[in-house]
């Protein structure tokens, strides 16, 4: 528990060395203050979110807060106090990543946290940055044996990146839904076009021209359609993620580290979408064609 006066909220306490932000770089993510984790000194990082539960501004430090752990394996009945180990720290800056874990955690010293849980010998987790993490994990998890479960980040986490990749693939089917809708216009187009152009489609069966020629005319005019329509639009779509990557016009609030919408464009996003829309432009190049030249034969 994190006591600023008569204020007080529960918090995880992570106790970190000096070494802890060439591992998770979230000195950038101070937004008030500094990040200073000194193991000689009581200073404490907060989260935004807990700092504004206590009523802390980091511009106008009015005192130390107090930080409470339960003592283990002694109580005293007589006086509460003495069931809790407490030290005094000073609050030097406050971070932001989001609101669950600004309203959760704070960072101390090392030495901090051993003193809050009177345990001067053991950590409860080490924090390793690697270029390689799949190496890494191959080789612990032959070190280790069966009697551990090594674990990255996404396996870690499996249930949000999964629901992530679920709600990409559910906007990539509603755009296609988009997309089958707005093939009607093809299919108008060339309706519109097959019947303008019937006197020059008997015109071509008279000099001899089959089917399959006069439906391979509108079949590619029906590709150069949509061929022209997807490549414009990608193009445009090009453009919207480029000045979103550039000038950040759709943004979050403030309690999130990265304030505007991130956007990664990819190569095989672009040759997906391309090959969707020719699919489904031919499709419904087919039916017009199909119906509307033989029906032009016939009259």
């Amino acid at each position: 528990m994190i006591k600023n006066n008569e204020k007080q909220t529960l918090v995880s306490v992570k106790g970190v060395d000096d070494d802890f932000t060439k591992v998770t770089k979230v000195d950038s993510s101070i937004v008030e203050g500094k990040y200073q984790i000194n193991q000689k000194k009581n200073f404490i990082v907060l989260g935004r979110g807990v700092a504004n539960i206590l009523g802390v501004n980091i511009m106008q430090i009015s005192g130390e807060l107090s930080l409470l752990s339960p003592n283990k394996g002694r109580t005293s009945n007589l006086n509460a106090q003495d069931n809790f180990t407490q030290v005094y720290l000073t609050p030097n800056g406050l971070f932001s990543l989001n609101d669950e874990f600004d309203y959760q955690f704070v960072f101390v010293s090392l030495k901090t946290a051993r003193e809050l849980f009177s345990d001067s010998i053991r950590v409860s987790a080490i924090e390793v940055k690697c270029n390689n993490k799949e190496e890494v994990q191959k080789k612990l998890i032959s070190m280790l044996g069966n009697d551990y479960v090594v674990k990255n980040r996404y396996q870690l986490n499996d249930v949000l990146f999964k629901t992530l990749e679920t709600e990409k693939l559910a906007t990539f089917i509603i755009l296609a839904f988009i997309l089958i809708i707005a093939t009607f216009n093809i299919i108008g187009a060339l309706t519109m076009l097959i019947i303008e152009k019937k006197k020059d489609i008997k015109t071509l069966f008279s000099l001899g021209a089959d089917l399959s020629l006069v439906r391979n005319i509108f079949m590619r005019e029906g590709f150069l359609i949509t061929g022209v329509g997807a490549t414009i639009g990608l193009i445009l779509g090009l453009f919207v993620c480029w000045l979103q990557i550039k000038f950040h016009l759709v943004t979050f609030g403030d309690e999130f580290v990265i304030p505007y919408y991130p956007i990664e464009l990819q190569a095989k996003d672009f040759v997906w979408i391309f090959c969707l829309i020719m699919l489904i432009g031919f499709f419904a190049a087919l039916y017009p064609v199909r119906f509307f030249t033989k029906s032009a034969k016939l009259d």
